[in-house]
């Protein structure tokens, strides 16, 4: 029967999953030292001192009352605690030795009000400690978030999402852990250690010291192991970064994983992931496994140290049962707050490393930034200028060198040229995704270095070469960055952008979701809708990265139609490379290696026989102008070589 179930994936003509082979090799209880590996781009350096102070002072202080509630319900809970052994003392000795009946009712009644209490305030201390640790790890996740928002998108496009998303989730429940954690310890449990300890040197204090005495060796011991798991969680949850990079990706890039047969090859790549994070994680379960039972060996002797005593105490009569029963209740009560203690040490230490990579995320200083005295600005008729711009990437490859343009207001200007000569680095400067190394971009005579970066994005207008959808109604992306718009106004933008009648057609009309990325739509009407929302927005100032360069010719005619009324009476900069859209443009630049080497209209370039003419040739033959640009949001490099000139459209 076995044999039928391990054979039926095949029978299905399926593959098998494939076991790990290395079980004849695990390695349980050492490490693989075969298994390194470095930092990641998220890892920053904090120190514990450092991140300790910071969770107090940002996060912990500001909900004091809380705090003090829940410490309030804490000293409660360790003095009722406290007042067990006591009443184990007073059963034994007069109850039991004593024969006392009329403290049989009163004890009775006695424990019945200590574990009401002591319940009550666990409850609170439990659930006052849980919000803390809750709101702290939700703010830190909102502090995240808005970080992310703001953030260059260099360095976004540097850092995988699926490690991003991984400090979200991992690093930040960490952080949580710890908090929660050390609050107990250090507040419930060490109180409840104190007023054990102060209970055991009441009754005895000769057998209080034999139970603690072995607690510093413990400490020593419990100081290693946390160097320990320092390593091990650094590299675990990089390990988990790796994981969630490689689960995103592959989801997205599902069909052509499939379509060339790749999915042995991912499954392997995600094999050898887990199992590094397998390593790492049991590096640092060892570490833990060792201090349980370190604390417990230690508190055994100790306990067998005081049963000796004890005894020939009691034999001698030096020692009542009553004192001795106590005792021993609160050796027992004292084990667990004192474990709990000895093991805080890696629980702080995952904490102090998942807030390494949150804070370090939260703390990255951003490159573009408003100025001090930022204005808005003030738009009139909406001319670019492009004025000496230098610009090179943070890997020094240049892009422009003195590279001078001037859009006039309200008409077309369309950047053409080979993949690489630097068309996408003219949106991004214009959007201000990044600043040039020297030089001025101006925006009807402001310099946009000088203006609220808010009020610059809020004239300009942007329409991708792939349209970016959320998994949200097709009425709210196509109100997306227009918040107040009203129905009626949606209804036009769409009607404009030829997606009207497509969106009533649909199940739910405006209504209807797009599903993750826009995939319930097609090409073309993911792009009508992007046209719709650049439609709604109104901007005098329109940015194009080859809307139509992915559309079929169906699709592009209808897009193309819709564009055409979308860019009348407004300043236009366009990346293109088919002649549809190219051959309307008020002016053509064509650009090589970073800089402009012909300027004209479609016809007149031709007539020429540079770079445009074969350029066009080529399309028309059938093989496309260029290579497809990246979406200005990425950080493609683009080389550069030679000086630019400065170029007008006709008025």
């Amino acid at each position: 029967m076995q044999d039928a179930l391990n054979r039926a994936p095949a029978d299905r003509g399926e593959r098998a999953p494939t076991p790990s082979t290395a079980g004849a090799t695990d390695r349980i209880f050492s490490d693989s030292r075969s298994v390194t590996r470095s930092d990641d781009a998220l890892q920053a350096h904090y120190t514990t001192w450092q991140v300790t102070e910071r969770i107090w002072r940002e996060h912990l202080r500001p909900r004091y009352r809380l705090l003090l509630i829940a410490f309030v319900a804490m000293v409660f809970s360790a003095l009722t605690t406290g007042a067990v052994p006591a009443v184990i003392r007073r059963t034994t000795d007069d109850i039991f030795l004593g024969r006392d009946r009329t403290l049989i009712t009163t004890i009775t009644l006695g424990i019945v009000l200590v574990t009401l209490m002591k319940t009550l305030a666990e409850y609170v201390a439990n659930v006052a400690v849980s919000y803390l640790g809750n709101k702290f790890v939700a703010d830190l996740r909102v502090q995240m978030f808005e970080r992310l928002a703001s953030t260059d998108l260099a360095w976004l496009d540097d850092v995988h999402s699926g490690r991003l998303l991984s400090g979200f989730l991992n690093d930040a429940g960490l952080v949580r852990a710890m908090a929660s954690r050390t609050i107990v310890a250090l507040g419930q449990n060490l109180l409840k250690v104190i007023v054990l300890a102060g209970v055991m040197f009441w009754l005895d204090w000769r057998l209080a010291s034999l139970i603690l005495v072995l607690m510093p060796l413990g400490v020593l011991l419990m100081n290693r192991q946390r160097r320990k798991m320092h390593t091990s969680t650094v590299k675990s949850m990089q390990e988990t970064g790796d994981l969630a990079s490689l689960i995103t990706q592959t989801l997205r890039a599902m069909r052509i994983v499939r379509a060339y047969g790749q999915e042995g090859r991912e499954i392997e790549r995600a094999r050898e992931t887990i199992r590094r994070g397998l390593e790492f994680t049991m590096r640092g379960a060892r570490a833990r496994a060792l201090s349980s039972p370190a604390v417990e060996l230690l508190t055994g002797l100790g306990f067998a140290l005081a049963v000796y005593f004890a005894g020939t105490r009691g034999v001698s009569g030096r020692l009542t049962l009553g004192d001795f029963s106590g005792f021993m209740a609160s050796a027992m009560l004292i084990y667990q707050p004192l474990k709990a203690l000895a093991t805080m040490g890696t629980s702080i230490q995952e904490g102090v490393l998942g807030a390494s990579r949150v804070f370090g995320i939260i703390d990255r200083r951003n490159l573009i930034v408003e100025a001090a005295n930022a204005l808005p600005l003030e738009i009139g008729k909406g001319e670019i200028v492009f004025e000496d711009v230098t610009f090179a990437y943070d890997d020094g490859t240049p892009v422009l060198k003195d590279f001078s343009l001037r859009v006039p207001a309200g008409k077309t200007v369309a950047l053409v040229g080979p993949s690489g000569a630097g068309k996408s680095t003219i949106l991004n400067l214009t959007l201000r995704f990044f600043d040039p190394v020297k030089g001025r971009v101006l925006i009807d005579g402001q310099d946009i270095g000088k203006v609220q970066i808010s009020s610059l994005r809020r004239h300009l207008a942007l329409v991708t070469q792939e349209p970016v959808l959320f998994d949200d109604t097709l009425k709210a992306n196509i109100a997306y960055g227009a918040d107040q718009a009203s129905e009626a106004e949606i209804i036009n933008a769409a009607t404009d952008a030829a997606a009207h009648d497509f969106i009533m057609a649909s199940p739910a009309g405006y209504e209807t979701r797009v599903g993750e990325a826009g995939g319930a739509l097609s090409g073309g009407e993911r792009q009508r809708i992007a046209i719709a929302r650049a439609f709604l927005r109104n901007a005098p100032i329109l940015l194009l990265d080859e809307p139509t360069s992915s559309l079929d010719s169906e699709a592009e005619a209808k897009v193309q139609r819709a564009l055409e009324s979308l860019v009348r009476h407004r300043t236009v900069l366009m990346i293109a490379h088919r002649l549809s859209t190219v051959k309307k443009a008020d002016l053509i630049c064509v650009l090589d290696k970073g800089h402009i080497v012909e300027t004209g209209r479609h016809d007149e370039l031709v007539a020429n026989g540079g770079l445009y003419a074969r350029l066009a040739k080529t399309q028309l033959e059938g093989f496309g102008a260029a290579a497809s640009v990246a979406p200005i949001t990425t950080d493609a490099r683009e080389p550069q070589s030679g000086q630019s000139r400065t170029v007008a459209a006709a008025e």
